[in-house]
């Protein structure tokens, strides 16, 4: 309990903890502090000192003090240059702060003196602790190399525990929170465990630092003799005429000469030769140095292909190579026919092809670069999530090497290669970097004639690379990587399309590839239609091939058994190689019924049809929505049913219908994960069929997003969800108005027999779609 609550100016010290029976000096700036000061000076001289928590905090409050500190008497002010004040006091007892006086000029606070020390040992007990604590002393003394000796012997001869704990914590080197950590005890058993936890600390610190000061000497001498011993040896070698180091500087020097490459190329390569020569051979940087002035010396600095300008033959290795994509070698031919009449390897515009998989991104640009002559180098850039992929490493880290552009500029051995990023859609980022981030000096072509790569340390000249970049979807790249691309749509495959593709050159590929002759295997036209109808399901063709190839095993598994000379796969026959159908299409419903309407989706392997059903039962004015819908469909279903309700009286709906009814929206085939807003105007029509008992034409499919005024808004993927309305049987398509100039690329192939109608209004459609009797 307190003998005695004085009010008392209160002064926050930085990093500084006084203990009692101590005079000390400090500097104060702090406006308050020196106004406690002076007002402690001109009153009763007596001050209370306390640490702040945090040093950093510029205005401390009660928060941010410690609540015991010290009570001392001031014995001097002197004013200093820049407002500082310097203060000595001398340390009184220690106090503890009872509550904050409110004083606007200073810090003021009650506090009542708290200096009394509980001895909690019995004399055995503190005559046992202080011999631990006069050996942990001695130790520390031997092991500290800045403290004196004499200091040490004299703390060490003290008799009674409490004052052999007050000279360490006032002789030796302890920080403001230790003293403070003592301060606060209010035991001699707490200032004996702070004590032995400081001296245990920092003897065992001293410890380490000899050992690590031992080991650096060791290694240092180690060094000095290696040093000496190469030197010997490598007179010896010199005598000898075996100095590799030397021979291989001589190489470097020669392959030099005949390096065609920048002056500023030239003096780095050189510098580094000098400085190859004055390494040991037999040093780990050796293998470094001579890395990478090979790096240096096999990349193409000038050396530059001469490219096939023959429009005519590139025309002609597309077409070759890949059948239809009329609309992809169109853009190809024009981008390739500016470059011929500018004459100038940069500054075009950078392609990225665009589609789903198996469409011919990749071969494409193969077919590119085979058509101007130019050197092909492939960069896989799916999973990449280290920035150092693209820039390189420094060549300081151990096992460091150039990143992808530099290592393809080397593979190609030429300065304007067609470099293809893949997957560039597939990039990722992490605690390394972003890679997306380094390719966008890469595809700038106002700044790729200055790439530095990491490794390589000097300008590489990317402005005469072609580049050509591939993506699935172009959501996942970067804005600022995708503004830097020209963007080219690789559309799905028709099933004419792939027919041409399997029989041009699926089919000749597998047979060669399987071991067979043309004469050995046949697949007649309509065992190919039902191969891609029944049993791939895809916008391109790769599942197309793997189960040609299929067929070719299983014929060649025949022949080599001797069961036929040749096969002949037929229609009929497919099944029994193959299997049953995998796929079967979803064809158009025979009779128009209430409730179900075929709305058309694209999906990443081409398009499909859904079949939307809506049932209507009494209830509470619950709407239900199964089959895997995502949020945004849900929303344009909820948007579809405000419509409805807008309009009920133009169909004489009750009032209290929706309040006394649930709707429940279902899309078959509930596994698969459905969105996006093209359903809407289906959901709308097949939910006021069943409100109004009005049947759906079935033969009709529909797509478009919806508002709440009924308008009809466009969609993407047409050509794809064009396509799966024909291959279904339908006959009637309701496509939005502002879709018509997307109607006008499709190719007539696809849209032969299909009535397609322009819609503009949710009126339009349902004038469409409803079939009254």
């Amino acid at each position: 309990m307190p003998d005695k609550v004085m009010e008392l100016p209160v002064i926050a010290l930085r990093g500084l903890a006084i203990l009692p029976g101590t005079t000390v000096h400090f500097d104060i700036s702090r406006k308050l502090s020196i106004n406690a000061a002076e007002t402690a000076m001109m009153s009763k001289q007596k001050l209370f000192v306390v640490a702040q928590r945090d040093p950093s905090v510029s205005d401390p409050g009660m928060e941010d003090l410690y609540s015991i500190g010290t009570i001392v008497r001031v014995k001097q002010l002197v004013k200093l240059p820049n407002k500082l004040v310097r203060v000595l006091v001398e340390a009184e007892a220690r106090g503890e702060i009872n509550d904050f006086i409110d004083e606007p000029n200073y810090l003021c606070a009650e506090v009542y003196s708290c200096d009394d020390i509980v001895n909690d040992y019995s004399v055995e007990e503190a005559e046992a602790r202080l011999r631990v604590l006069r050996e942990a002393v001695q130790n520390y003394g031997n092991a500290a190399e800045n403290i004196n000796k004499e200091t040490v012997r004299i703390v060490a001869a003290e008799e009674n525990i409490l004052e052999m704990l007050y000279q360490v914590i006032l002789s030796f080197q302890t920080d403001y929170v230790c003293k403070q950590a003592f301060l606060e005890a209010r035991t001699v058993s707490e200032q004996y465990d702070i004590i032995m936890e400081f001296l245990t600390k920092e003897i065992e610190i001293n410890k380490i630092k000899e050992e690590i000061r031992m080991k650096v000497k060791e290694r240092v001498d180690k060094n000095q003799r290696e040093y000496i011993l190469r030197e010997q040896m490598k007179v010896i070698k010199e005598e000898l005429g075996e100095d590799d180091a030397v021979s291989d500087a001589d190489r470097f020097m020669e392959e030099l000469g005949k390096l065609d490459a920048p002056d500023e190329v030239k003096e780095k390569i050189e510098k580094e030769i000098k400085r190859f020569r004055t390494i040991a051979p037999a040093a780990a940087e050796s293998t470094v140095e001579r890395n990478y002035i090979e790096t240096l010396l096999e990349m193409p600095w000038n050396k530059v292909s001469v490219d096939n300008e023959d429009i005519d033959n590139a025309k002609m290795i597309l077409d070759r190579d890949h059948y239809g994509l009329e609309k992809v070698k169109e853009r190809v031919l024009e981008f390739l026919s500016v470059r011929v009449l500018t004459k100038t390897e940069g500054n075009g515009p950078i392609i990225c092809l665009v589609g789903p998989p198996g469409t011919g991104k990749t071969s494409i640009a193969k077919s590119v670069a085979q058509a101007l002559g130019k050197e092909y180098v492939r960069i896989a850039l799916g999973g990449v999530r280290d920035e150092a992929e693209i820039r390189g490493h420094r060549k300081t880290y151990i096992g460091a090497m150039p990143g992808r552009i530099a290592t393809g500029l080397k593979q190609a051995g030429t300065k304007n290669p067609l470099m293809l990023f893949d997957e560039i859609d597939k990039l990722g980022a992490d605690y390394k970097g972003d890679p997306s981030s380094a390719l966008l000096e890469v595809l700038d072509s106002e700044q790729n004639c200055k790439f530095r790569d990491n490794y390589i340390e000097l300008p590489l000249d990317l402005s005469q690379v072609l580049f050509i970049a591939t993506a699935n979807n172009t959501q996942t790249i970067p804005k600022p990587l995708l503004d830097r691309m020209e963007l080219i749509e690789v559309t799905s495959y028709t099933e004419n399309e792939k027919l041409h593709i399997a029989k041009e050159h699926l089919v000749s590929k597998q047979i060669k590839k399987n071991g067979l002759k043309p004469e050995m295997l046949r697949i007649t036209d309509g065992a190919m239609a039902k191969l891609i109808r029944n049993y791939t399901r895809e916008a391109g063709v790769r599942n197309l091939e793997r189960k040609i190839g299929e067929l070719c095993r299983k014929a060649a598994r025949e022949i080599v058994c001797g069961n036929t000379l040749d096969v002949i796969i037929t229609e009929g026959k497919l099944e029994n190689y193959l299997g049953k159908k995998l796929f079967t299409v979803d064809l158009a419903n025979e009779i128009n019924e209430v409730g179900i309407v075929r709305g058309l989706a694209w999906t990443s392997v081409g398009g499909d049809t859904l079949q939307i059903e809506v049932n209507v039962m009494p209830g509470k004015g619950e709407v239900m929505l199964t089959g895997s819908i995502g949020d945004v469909m849900k929303e344009s279903a909820k948007a579809g049913l405000s419509y409805i309700r807008s309009i009920s009286d133009k169909y004489r709906i009750d009032s209290d219908f929706f309040e006394k009814h649930d709707i429940h929206i279902h899309i078959p085939e509930g596994a698969v994960p459905k969105d996006g807003p093209s359903a809407g105007i289906t959901m709308a029509t097949a939910m006021l069929s069943a409100i109004i008992n009005v049947p759906v034409n079935a033969k009709l499919a529909m797509t478009g997003e919806i508002t709440l005024r009924g308008r009809v808004l466009p969609i993407g993927g047409l050509k794809e969800k064009i396509l799966a309305a024909k291959i279904a049987g339908i006959e009637t398509v309701l496509v939005p108005e502002k879709n018509r100039p997307d109607m006008d690329e499709i190719s007539d192939e696809i849209k032969g027999g299909l009535n397609i109608i322009h819609v503009s209004s949710m009126e339009e459609v349902l004038k469409e779609a409803l079939v009254r009797e």
